[in-house]
């Protein structure tokens, strides 16, 4: 059963001048002190009883030595999949540090894991100083202990991990002889060389010599969402989402009417530290092309890439974009080392902030960039000058086939002053949930009306359907209004196919998936709608 949120966010414009701009970050909420508070407490609590015990943290919850399979898989598990084995931080790293230096986007390095999209948030994010180092609340490295907090349906919540990560390099003794031999069968040259350093962590990894902090987040980001494979797809506005309480929307080149503008406009907003950029297209057609390794001058398709930097330069615009990989960069016009970059545009490699090199950034000109990419997506984040309001509602589903149109539900707000609000309709995260989605999918829509005059004030927009949120800017003077969802629904699967997989699932972690699931839905009000 879906369930809705809107979300309000409006910002006085009829106020004294402000003060000097605050540094956009986490989301403030009613509940966000108490949430870092809870994180802090919880980490010095645990850090103490350690440090009494002799022992570092083990978290139960999400052991990866002990409970691999719990932690690596959903409901589906692939035993060939595992890891072949775990260690501690503080066995990987001769001096480990969270942060060797201020976070960039080249620490990020993507490893055996579909999160392209989420490693992207993190380097987008990296642009704008200060706000990866919000993510992670308290720690005791020496314990090894880190308290982060999430923006998970309209909360903040805690997330605490130890610091045990998965690595691909195995044994001494579980190497063949042949392989043993490599090594003069010397157990200590084999553990110096192999069992050293980031580049045998089995999943993401930082590209700067001893630092932790890319995996150990991407793991807390997995336990929120109960497991590894739950990372798999998604979208980077999605998970600025969740990591700073930001709201995203997607805008599909193919449709913009006003190239200027939309630099103008939109673009350029990459460099103010309050938008958040990344772009991607569709997967290539293997079976047509019989190129199972085809790419667009070097880009891949349902890939994500961050958007890191945007410049005119010469009366030439450029964008600065990152694989999340590290490398594998675009070879059009303008890639590093192509006959573009000759004379005086030598020089605009300096403006860029940007080196030749295999990392994974790279440039591309305005007219490219529109002609590759078919999809934009912008994630805006908020200072503390901004007022939140929610409700969930729980909306009871209508069969298959039913009357199309605006009005399943309504959601009131008022405003006592004009200003700009950001709305948003929102179905509940259900990444936890893999498995038990039901047979359908639901796009949403929604309308915003005055109440006294029912003038129609705006609409959402979206550039693709079956997205978890849509949402819209608007400008509105003081009074009441109402929003008028449309939930439009599609079966993408069969019936019956939950019993037939059920079967096969390991019961321990479907009573966690269950678990977690209630506890979710019970965010929902039992009652069909009512004003905010």
């Amino acid at each position: 059963m879906p369930r809705r949120r809107n979300r309000g966010i409006p910002k006085a414009t009829d106020a004294p001048p402000p003060a000097p701009k605050e540094q956009v970050g986490l989301l403030v909420t009613d509940e966000l002190e108490e949430a870092l508070t809870d994180c802090k407490q919880k980490v010095e609590r645990i850090s103490k009883t350690c440090r009494a015990a002799n022992r570092k943290f083990r978290d139960s919850e999400f052991d990866l030595e002990n409970d691999p399979a719990s932690c690596l898989f959903g409901l589906e598990v692939d035993a060939n999949e595992v890891p072949p084995d775990v260690r501690r931080v503080s066995q990987i790293f001769e001096n480990p540090k969270f942060f060797a230096d201020r976070p960039s986007s080249s620490d990020i390095k993507q490893g055996g894991l579909g999160d392209c999209w989420f490693l992207s948030a993190l380097a987008t994010m990296s642009t704008s100083p200060g706000l990866i180092e919000k993510l992670c609340v308290a720690r005791d490295e020496e314990v090894g202990i880190y308290g982060f907090i999430f923006f998970r349906d309209n909360h903040w919540e805690t997330v605490i991990i130890d610091d045990q990560l998965f690595w691909s390099i195995p044994k001494f003794e579980e190497l063949k002889s042949e392989e043993q031999k490599l090594y003069h069968f010397d157990k200590d040259i084999y553990n110096s060389i192999a069992r050293k350093g980031g580049k045998g962590l089995h999943f993401a990894r930082s590209g700067t010599a001893g630092e932790t902090w890319v995996p150990l987040i991407e793991k807390a980001y997995a336990k929120l969402h109960g497991d590894y494979a739950s990372l798999d797809g998604g979208l980077m506005s999605e998970a600025i989402e969740d990591l700073t309480g930001g709201v995203s929307v997607i805008f599909n080149t193919g449709d913009i009417l006003d190239p200027n503008r939309f630099w103008n406009d939109v673009l350029l907003q990459a460099n103010d530290n309050t938008h958040l950029f990344g772009v991607g297209f569709n997967s290539l057609d293997e079976m047509r092309s019989g190129n199972s390794a085809a790419t667009v001058q070097g880009l891949f398709g349902a890939h994500a890439y961050s958007i890191l930097r945007v410049k005119e330069c010469h009366g030439k615009r450029f964008i600065v974009l990152r694989n999340p990989w590290g490398q594998s960069e675009w070879t059009g016009r303008w890639s590093d080392g192509s006959k573009e970059w000759t004379g005086e545009w030598l020089q605009v490699l300096k403006e860029l902030d940007h080196e030749m090199g295999d990392d994974g950034e790279f440039v591309m000109e305005y007219s490219d960039f529109l002609e590759v990419w078919e999809t934009v997506e912008r994630a805006t984040i908020f200072d503390a000058s901004w007022v939140m309001s929610s409700h969930w509602l729980c909306v009871p589903p209508k069969p298959l086939v039913h009357a199309w149109g605006y009005g399943e539900a309504v959601f009131y707000f008022t405003l006592p002053k004009a200003s700009t609000a950001v709305i948003v309709l929102s179905l509940l995260d259900d990444r936890y949930f893999r498995g038990l989605e039901g047979i359908v999918k639901h796009n949403l829509e929604f309308a915003v009306y005055k109440r006294d005059t029912r003038e129609w004030k705006g609409e959402s927009v979206s550039a693709e359907f079956w997205h978890r949120s849509v949402s819209c800017q608007l400008e509105l003077e003081a009074g009441d209004y109402a929003v008028y969802p449309r939930i439009d629904r599609s079966e993408y699967k069969e019936t019956g196919e939950f019993d037939d997989k059920v079967k096969s699932w390991s019961k321990h972690k479907l009573s966690r998936v269950l678990t977690e699931r209630t506890q979710s839905r019970s965010i929902a009000a039992s009652t069909f709608a009512l004003p905010i």
